[in-house]
């Protein structure tokens, strides 16, 4: 029987070996030919844009901007060529060229993805990365309030340039200043004037996409619901998005800020109920995490409040005493400085550097990572918010955060229908859960970990669906079953948490504009097959 056990076992370690090897022998094939199909569409030019693994900056440039360390880790495969286009005839050629050997594309913008799809396959199939560094001019018409802005750009990038040319001109959009432009519009865009402004979604007023067929469509030519799809549907389904255009905002010369620190002795848990309750205009923050004590080297919690207040320290102060008087501000708990110096602010930048360390695309730090989100509908009680740090205790190693940002304002006055981000009216704030580790082999562990306090979530959230932000990607809520025609129903497990009642909107306008599939990933829109 032990003989037999053995005979069985070693035939199928065969049969793995074999379809390891056949699918990296394909993948080389594919290779191959896509890179031939290439330098016949761009002989001139594409060398200078194409990496393979035999190029010795190859692994340098996959890496370059990767934040998050956890799924390069997981996945087998590795892309087979990165295009890194300096025109738009080079994502046309690699749009053309990928069709015939069956290779996908992956998009990569910033490299911000949470659980790394625009530069890995958890599928292990064949694919090409399309990094769109080389893209990222902007242009800023400060007379008309606008701005151009390619798709390669970062945020700090687009930041950087408003600042140069006007002192009242700003854009809401995240505190991550590394962040590719690309990804960021695509699931909406929240920030710290969100509550003042919105989402960056809601700012747009043009875009330039590249789409199944190698056209370069304008607002215009592309039509109403695919304009209405790419601002929020996410990132990676409907073409490779290269330019926007934006809406500028109104900032006054002088904002304030603050960051003020309190812990569970300081009454940190009586303050976060009573946060549930303030005034919607004004934008708060909150965050908890873990440190460790310098008095006894163990763990503790600590809950710190943020804001951004677009005006001086004294207006902030009168609406404080009204608002949240509890949190006990004083003059000296805030700081006045321009817009941009807040951008350095919330990045955790000194203000005293100067505004070009934003032009850099290096991550501000690498680990390994998981994020979640949850969309909070009814205040916490206290007790509920007491089991949050009875949970956060027990992750004694690493960085643990939840993050607790805040809705209402212009952010719900849009219809949930406006652009394809619903999380409108009736949010009181949208939790981020993040856990980060130095080590693949605490990976298993921290997952563990970070599951089972979104579990102990679902009774304090949203219901039916439990909803989720595409931008904190995460693929514990489901993924499409591998090929080229998704299951509708598989993907209406996860598509119905990101976007509500409009995924199925989402699902037509993809089905009109790619009804092959051709745009894919693991949490892409899928068409539907029988259009």
């Amino acid at each position: 029987m032990e003989t037999s056990n053995t005979s069985l076992l070693s035939i199928l370690t065969y049969f793995i070996l074999l379809l390891v090897i056949q699918r990296v022998e394909s993948a080389w094939i594919n290779h191959d030919v896509y890179l031939k199909c290439l330098q016949c569409q761009n002989s001139n030019s594409i060398s200078k844009v194409a990496y393979t693994p035999k190029n010795s900056s190859f692994s340098s440039i996959f890496l370059s901007s990767e934040q998050n360390l956890r799924p390069a880790s997981t996945s087998a495969l590795k892309p087979t060529l990165i295009l890194a286009p300096f025109h738009e005839s080079h994502i046309q050629a690699a749009i053309y060229c990928a069709k015939k050997p069956g290779i996908q594309i992956r998009v990569r913008s910033g490299g911000h993805d949470y659980e790394g799809l625009s530069c890995t396959s958890p599928s292990n199939h064949p694919f090409v990365i399309v990094d769109l560094r080389n893209l990222s001019s902007i242009s800023i018409d400060a007379e008309s309030s606008t701005a151009w802005i390619q798709g390669g750009a970062t945020l700090g990038e687009l930041y950087h340039k408003i600042a140069e040319n006007s002192k009242t001109l700003a854009f809401v959009a995240g505190v991550c200043p590394t962040v590719g432009v690309g990804g960021h519009f695509s699931g909406g865009g929240y920030g710290m004037m969100s509550r003042k402004f919105g989402l960056a979604v809601d700012h747009i007023i043009d875009a330039k996409i590249i789409d199944v067929n190698g056209r370069i469509l304008d607002r215009q030519s592309m039509g109403k619901d695919l304009f209405w799809a790419i601002r929020g549907g996410g990132g990676g389904t409907f073409g490779i998005i290269i330019a926007w255009k934006v809406n500028l905002l109104p900032v006054p010369e002088i904002v304030t800020v603050f960051n003020l620190t309190k812990t569970s002795e300081q009454n940190a848990t009586q303050l976060l109920h009573k946060w549930q309750y303030i005034d919607p205009n004004l934008l708060i923050r909150p965050i908890i995490s873990n440190v460790n004590s310098s008095q006894n080297g163990k763990i503790t919690l600590q809950a710190t409040f943020n804001s951004l207040f677009l005006g001086g320290v004294e207006e902030l102060l009168s609406v404080m005493n009204r608002s949240f008087p509890e949190l006990g501000l004083v003059k000296e708990d805030c700081t006045e400085m321009s817009w941009i110096e807040s951008i350095l602010f919330f990045a955790g930048i000194a203000t005293s550097e100067s505004a070009d360390v934003l032009l850099s695309r290096t991550p501000l730090g690498r680990a390994y990572f998981k994020g979640k989100s949850d969309f909070v509908k009814q205040p916490i009680s206290e007790n509920g918010l007491q089991g949050i740090w009875e949970r956060m205790l027990e992750e004694a190693d690493g960085l643990v955060e939840l993050e607790f940002s805040p809705c209402g304002g212009r952010l719900s006055e849009i219809s949930e229908y406006g652009t394809p981000f619903p999380h409108r009216a009736g949010n009181i704030y949208m939790l981020h859960y993040a856990a980060a580790w130095g080590s693949n082999s605490e990976t298993e562990e921290k997952l563990t970990w970070i599951r089972r306090l979104y579990s102990y979530m679902a009774s304090y959230v949203s219901s039916c669906p439990r909803e989720a932000y595409v931008n904190y990607r995460d693929l514990d809520l489901g993924v499409n079953n591998d090929g080229n025609h998704p299951s509708y129903k598989v993907a209406t497990i996860w598509g119905t948490k990101y976007f509500k009642n409009n995924f199925e909107r989402l699902v037509h306008v993809k089905t009109k504009v790619d009804p092959s599939n051709f745009f894919r990933n693991e949490q892409s829109i899928p068409p539907l097959s029988s259009w």
